[in-house]
């Protein structure tokens, strides 16, 4: 699969902070590096994680900080967080209307988001919200941001013109669908430091380095990448 070359400016939607420096941090380091603008759309401020006894809202205040600090490294400024129910995600009408808002906001040639399907070989990473953000934004690419009677109220209350989406990336779904890998050799540094901007998930975790290293080294032999370069990898689908 070869993505398009003229695009000027991509959405990245997640269902929680450090999702995207995990699943695709090396390859928008690259984007940005090649001048492509690039915002972070968070679905939930990851309130659902940490010690039960403190307070939910500080830690969405903590990962959503967090996620912007990351950002920062990677080189992106706009991180919106829509807030909606950590480990209660569902592609509801009110999330996938969010995400709407956001593209007809931003009018992004490219989207980057999780996989609506399960992947059965990593079933760590296979969070269900992670697939319910996956199910809405992909209805929200299509046919929602383009549909000017999909919410109307974004037009006629917000004055949002449909927008299309030209291409559609996928993380995390299953290997057989995945037709694209990016090399992230020369971003990996920038990929580390941003998941280590996330203190309260990773820490200082020891091996955090050299257990990424490996999986993306993996992917990048599948993909037939030289020995040495490391690869994140992705199913890419043309929207038109």
């Amino acid at each position: 699969m070869s993505p398009r070359d003229d695009v000027g400016r991509a959405l990245v939607v997640t269902a929680h902070p450090d999702d995207v420096d995990f699943g695709a941090a090396g390859t928008v380091a690259a984007w940005r590096s090649a001048g492509i603008e690039v915002a972070y759309l968070v679905c939930t401020s990851g309130e659902a994680a940490g010690e039960p006894e403190v307070p939910r809202a500080e830690i969405a205040e903590t990962r959503r900080a967090e996620q912007r600090a990351a950002a920062s490294v990677i080189g992106v400024e706009r991180v919106t967080f829509l807030d909606h129910p950590d480990g209660a995600l569902t592609p509801s009408i009110e999330l996938r209307r969010d995400i709407t808002r956001a593209i007809r906001e931003f009018r992004p040639d490219r989207v980057l988001t999780w996989s609506p399907e399960i992947n059965w070989e990593m079933v760590v990473t296979t969070h269900p919200d992670h697939r319910a953000t996956g199910e809405a934004a992909f209805a929200a690419v299509y046919p929602d941001a383009r549909n000017p009677n999909a919410h109307p109220e974004l037009l006629r209350d917000e004055g949002l013109r449909p927008w299309t989406v030209r291409e559609l990336w996928l993380a995390d779904g299953p290997p057989a669908a995945r037709n694209h890998a990016v090399d992230v050799t020369d971003t990996f540094a920038k990929k580390i430091e941003a998941l280590r901007q996330h203190r309260s998930q990773v820490g200082t975790a020891e091996g955090l380095e050299e257990n990424l290293r490996q999986h993306l080294s993996r992917a990048a032999r599948r993909h037939g990448l030289p020995v040495g370069h490391l690869a994140e990898v992705f199913q890419v689908v043309d929207t038109n």
